[in-house]
């Protein structure tokens, strides 16, 4: 400890929204070693290692304190008002202006408005009070890679997932379809294979194009298509190969490049332009740009405007890959809004991205780069969990108008019905770990989360699409209850729902779910039904040598789980013959909005899809389903499973609202 006794260290702390102090899993109050808190200040550029300099510090806080009445960026719901220092002028997003006196008025229209004082100029957001509803429905959860159709090149695509979308809509009278995260991932070999580890959250991954549905293929010369299908890569192992898959991909979409040749400007697109770059620099020098030379570092650098010269058609070449990608994706929600999907296509958005990856590279004054996100120990994990994914500083993106927030939200909204936050309580404060430290030496940062959760409900309501929070493990109840008051769906697991309090932990009935919640059976993270009812998830877990302890106690567990919850189908007269169906059942009487389901649950798969805990010892996000797309639809029994489910949630015309004054303004940059 270095003895900071005066308060001052806390003062400090409390300044930049770093926890000095916390409440573990168990509800035991944490003290933070000094150490870390230091630590973690000097990610905001702050000195705290000795007593003068925190003065000091402490001293500068307060002084912006005095001299400035606003913050840098302001966040109102709509109808709200605030008090000024004085006169003021209010630039409208519109291109309009209104004088004011002393206060903000209650009757400004949505939208990212500018307001000048005599002394400041900040960013004010006008934001809705909820996010948009959302209507009753039953729907999939779905790894699109792992999907199989005659078209598809040894992993699921975009136009795989119209297909099903579309077929799930039409046929089975699906409302939603929540698919995993189809950011950009790092394409030098070897590839990074977690969805939930992206380069960048702003831009698509094109690994999941369908070569054979772009304008390009339908465009060319016989003998070209002949070449490109030459190139489609064998499609007969269990596992998907990205790094051949996309081998594959990027040299068929090389060969179709000169039958569509736009476009090849992004100067209208600066954040496009640099992402390309990244991409054409990534093929030269890997996939992490700390690694690069020194020069290239620097996205602004003398020596990176030279290279999009030089390199000026291959960014081009990775700018019409990510035209494609929208224009499939727009095809997807195409399918399923002729075919009357209630809700629609939910995109997934991590909790960060990789630290060596494009968003780092050009919006790296907006992170905090020396530290990881992750969690403090608890139960499940005693040492804590390292995602190594650096963070947003709260401080920078208030000074920037939270325009790299709201432009990811944005570049995932524009090709969604429905955003899911992955650890959401990510709104209110991360888990920051320092250099050096393991898991468990971290702390909290707090952010603010009525503007994060503002510039969240403006964003959505401009595209008119649902909010859901995935709020499992240990999160603070405000999180849950505020998420609930702003419309925003929590999460419900039927293998977590359970009365922690009371003895043996009970199973709840899905009748006293939440309401407004997204319900399944299970995660990508946890194991399958068939999977959890052979007890697969210990049985991996002792082979990988990932458990605790025995493996029979385990066992006993698993068992005990079972029996708790063949006892809960008895109580609620479900037959339990076949066990798939019975447990589909039991998710049909959940009293939440959405009831989802997975194809491997359907499909009765052992395996689940990633194995936390591990990297090469389980072919994590790799699995792929057992036949086609089409023997999918055609089998029985899939539809007898979700008979209960469409009887509980019958199709319901697509939710009505729309969305909201277009207009974009660029905010402070």
């Amino acid at each position: 400890m270095l003895g900071f006794v005066d308060g001052d260290l806390n003062a400090l702390a409390d300044a930049y929204g770093v926890a000095t102090r916390y409440e573990d899993a168990d509800h035991r109050e944490i003290v933070v070693a000094d150490e870390v808190v230091v630590a973690v200040l000097a990610q905001f550029d702050v000195d705290a290692a000795t007593p003068a300099s925190i003065r000091r510090e402490l001293s500068a806080v307060r002084e912006r304190k005095r001299s400035t009445a606003l913050p840098p960026t302001l966040v109102l719901r709509a109808g709200t008002g605030h008090q000024l220092p004085g006169p003021a002028v209010i630039h409208l997003e519109d291109g309009t202006e209104r004088s004011v006196r002393n206060a903000v008025p209650t009757d400004l229209p949505l939208g990212w408005h500018r307001l000048t004082t005599a002394d400041q100029d900040v960013v004010l957001a006008v934001v809705p009070d909820r996010m948009p509803d959302v209507p009753p429905a039953w729907g999939w959860m779905l790894q699109l890679y792992g999907l199989r159709s005659p078209g598809s090149w040894a992993m699921g695509d975009f136009a795989d997932l119209a297909e099903l979308a579309g077929r799930s809509a039409g046929e089975l009278g699906a409302g939603v379809l929540l698919v995993n995260p189809v950011q950009a991932i790092g394409l030098a070999h070897p590839i990074q294979r977690s969805p939930y580890s992206p380069i960048s959250r702003r831009f698509v991954n094109p690994i999941y194009l369908s070569v054979t549905a772009t304008p390009a293929f339908e465009r060319a010369d016989e003998q070209t298509r002949a070449e490109v299908l030459a190139l489609r890569p064998d499609d007969t192992g269990d596992l998907v190969d990205y790094d051949v898959v996309w081998d594959a991909k990027l040299t068929a979409l090389q060969l179709l490049r000169p039958y569509d040749p736009g476009p090849v400007d992004q100067a209208d697109d600066p954040a496009l332009r640099d992402f390309a770059t990244f991409c054409a620099l990534e093929e030269l020098h890997g996939a992490d740009w700390r690694t690069w030379p020194a020069a290239l570092q620097d996205p602004n650098s003398a020596e990176v405007t030279a290279a999009r010269v030089t390199l000026a058609e291959r960014v081009a070449f990775f700018s019409w890959l990510q035209h494609l990608c929208h224009d499939q994706l727009a095809a997807a929600r195409k399918s399923v809004r002729e075919a009357g999907m209630g809700v629609g296509i939910v995109h997934d958005l991590p909790v960060g991205v990789h630290p060596g990856g494009a968003d780092t590279w050009a919006l790296r004054h907006a992170f905090a780069a020396g530290v990881r996100v992750g969690a403090p120990p608890d139960a499940f994990n005693q040492l804590g969990q390292d995602w190594n994914l650096p963070p947003w500083r709260p401080d920078r993106l208030a000074e920037l108008g939270y325009a790299p927030f709201r432009d990811m939200l944005r570049g995932v909204l524009e090709h969604a019905d429905g955003i899911r936050i992955d650890h959401v309580a990510g709104l209110w404060r991360l888990w920051w770990i320092p250099p050096g430290c393991p898991a468990s030496k971290g702390t909290y940062v707090h952010y603010d989360a009525d503007a994060m959760l503002g510039v969240l409900a403006l964003e959505a309501h401009r595209a008119n699409a649902i909010v859901v929070g995935e709020d499992l493990g240990t999160v603070e109840p405000v999180v849950t209850e505020t998420m609930h008051e702003r419309g925003m769906l929590s999460s419900a697991v039927l293998w977590f729902q359970r009365d922690w309090d009371a003895p043996g932990h009970p199973f709840i009935r899905p009748a006293q779910w939440a309401r407004d919640a997204m319900a399944s059976i299970s995660t990508h993270d946890l194991p399958t039904v068939s999977g959890w009812l052979a007890a697969e998830h210990v049985r991996v877990r002792a082979e990988l040598g990932l458990l605790d302890g025995p493996e029979e106690p385990e066992y006993a567990a698993a068992a005990a789980d079972r029996a708790a919850v063949l006892e809960l189908l008895r109580r609620a007269g479900i037959p339990t013959d076949d066990l798939v169906v019975a447990l589909h059942a039991l998710l049909a009487s959940a009293a939440s909005r959405l009831v989802l389901t997975s194809l491997p649950d359907v499909l009765g798969v052992i395996r689940q899809p990633n194995l936390p805990g591990t990297v090469d010892q389980y072919p994590n996000w790799r699995l792929r389903l057992p036949g086609t797309v089409a023997d999918f639809f055609a089998d029985p029994h899939v539809r007898a499973v979700v008979a209960p489910l469409r009887a509980a949630r019958p199709p319901m015309p697509r939710h009505t609202g729309e969305p909201g004054h277009d207009a974009r303004s660029e905010g402070h940059h």
